[in-house]
């Protein structure tokens, strides 16, 4: 492990040093074997505390975890936390333990972790400590718990969402006892925070195998999404869906550029189809309106996950507008006046995937997109007006022909309306005299 931070090696060999024996720890081992730069390093150590905190006294150190023997220490701007090796206590919250006792053993502190693969210890020259078969598990791509997978996820009922979380991301099968478990225990999730499942399934939604865990794993998603059940087995009857409602999802989540707000987008873009469905007289199932139904039950079920605000309301655009048929050059001003380009942008990434998880019979619907494409960076480019903001006219002109309080927002507002159909000129002379004409009206 040669591509190790020097302020990691730093931290270690002053462990080592001072006589302590130290390791990096868990998942930053796990990506390392697997030849992935790892996002953070922990350090495991039979130092005790207090013990850490003399070993770098030097350094600036951080005692916020010092009672479950982590000290953070700040070594030329890198901030690595260094845990004491130890066994935790009961976890009457499903989540934390309420005490750990510290350890001059390393399998103690190994054994308490949650899979094979996030339970080997590394030494500064690269010596591996695996008490459980990770690396085995790691060459057959199996993500198994440490221990007795009944244990480890009635420790902690997060674990359940990411062993599938960690399987759509690693493209790794779930060892069969692990499995079990997990769907004997998934309604140990509700114990759970919005917040920390959340952060999982943004994790699981863009991960490789994210098809394949969607369709085996959708119970676990029913946990805290229950609005999926109605989905799933939902037979379109339409000669345009080969696939039930949520295959079509699950293809189309995975069809999906890799973007958390789009993953997320298509995870939710139908999931108002089952309640919008109807027969025609010929048998074929139609789902009127179901982009703005969707649209609102999907803002409900964000809510209820606590996603950010910015986030909510661009997933919601989307899927209100995931199934527009564009038509015609004012068809794609209409929606870039109303989303915007960035959300524009996304819009067509969502339809493509939509239609890409469709059958062949929306091929074509794929080749229009690109003149939609087209078409929007033309409109731009020719800074063609598309807002209130972008009229030749502005409230003060209005306002000194006469027209106040609500006239003037209908007024411009019509106006709007008119330009982007191409049924006026964006010019002050025109739109003075359209406003003239329609004093009476509004």
């Amino acid at each position: 492990m040669t591509n190790i931070p020097e302020q990691v090696k730093t931290a270690l060999n002053l462990l080592s040093e001072a006589g302590y024996e130290a390791y990096i720890v868990g998942g930053c081992v796990r990506d390392y074997l697997l030849g992935r730069i790892p996002n953070d390093y922990d350090i495991t150590t039979n130092a005790l505390p207090e013990e850490t905190l003399k070993v770098f006294k030097d350094y600036r150190c951080i005692s916020v975890g010092i009672k479950h023997g982590t000290v953070a220490v700040i070594i030329n701007r890198m901030q690595l936390e260094i845990t004491t090796y130890r066994i935790d206590g009961e976890y009457s919250d499903k989540r934390h333990p309420e005490s750990v006792t510290f350890s001059s053993n390393l399998r103690d502190d190994l054994s308490r972790r949650d899979f094979t693969v996030n339970a080997m210890a590394c030494s500064s020259s690269g010596q591996i400590a695996d008490c459980f078969e990770g690396q085995k598990d790691l060459k057959n791509r199996v993500i198994r718990c440490v221990g007795d997978a009944a244990v480890r996820f009635d420790e902690d009922a997060l674990r359940i969402m990411r062993a599938v979380r960690f399987a759509s991301q690693l493209d790794f099968t779930v060892a069969e006892e692990t499995k079990e478990q997990i769907f004997a225990l998934k309604d140990t999730l509700k114990m759970i925070s919005a917040e920390r499942i959340r952060v999982e399934l943004d994790k699981l939604l863009c991960g490789k195998a994210v098809y394949r865990i969607l369709t085996e794993y959708h119970e676990i998603l029913e946990v805290f999404i229950p609005e999926i059940a109605e989905t799933v087995g939902f037979d379109q009857c339409s000669k345009y869906h080969a696939y039930t409602v949520w295959d079509h999802i699950a293809r189309s989540v995975m069809n999906a550029e890799c973007i958390p707000a789009i993953r997320l987008t298509m995870l939710l873009h139908d999931i108002s189809k089952p309640e919008c469905f109807r027969l025609d007289e010929e048998g074929a199932g139609h789902f009127k309106k179901h982009p703005e139904k969707g649209s609102v039950k999907a803002e409900k079920i964000l809510k209820r996950l606590k996603y950010d605000n910015k986030t909510i309301k661009t997933v919601t655009t989307l899927i209100k507008y995931h199934d527009f048929k564009f038509r015609r050059r004012q068809d794609v001003k209409r929606i870039l006046s109303v989303t915007g380009k960035e959300i524009f942008d996304m819009l067509l990434m969502v339809q493509y995937a939509d239609g890409a998880s469709k059958d062949g019979a929306c091929g074509r619907q794929l080749n229009d997109l690109e003149w939609v494409r087209r078409t929007a960076e033309d409109i731009i480019e020719k800074h063609e007006c598309l807002s209130v903001k972008e009229l030749a006219v502005n409230g003060n002109q209005l306002m000194e022909a006469g027209f106040s309080g609500a006239q003037l927002g209908r007024i411009l507002n019509l106006m709007l309306e008119e330009v982007i159909e191409d049924r006026l000129e964006n010019s002050s002379e025109v739109l003075m005299k359209f406003a003239d004409e329609r004093r009476n009206d509004i």
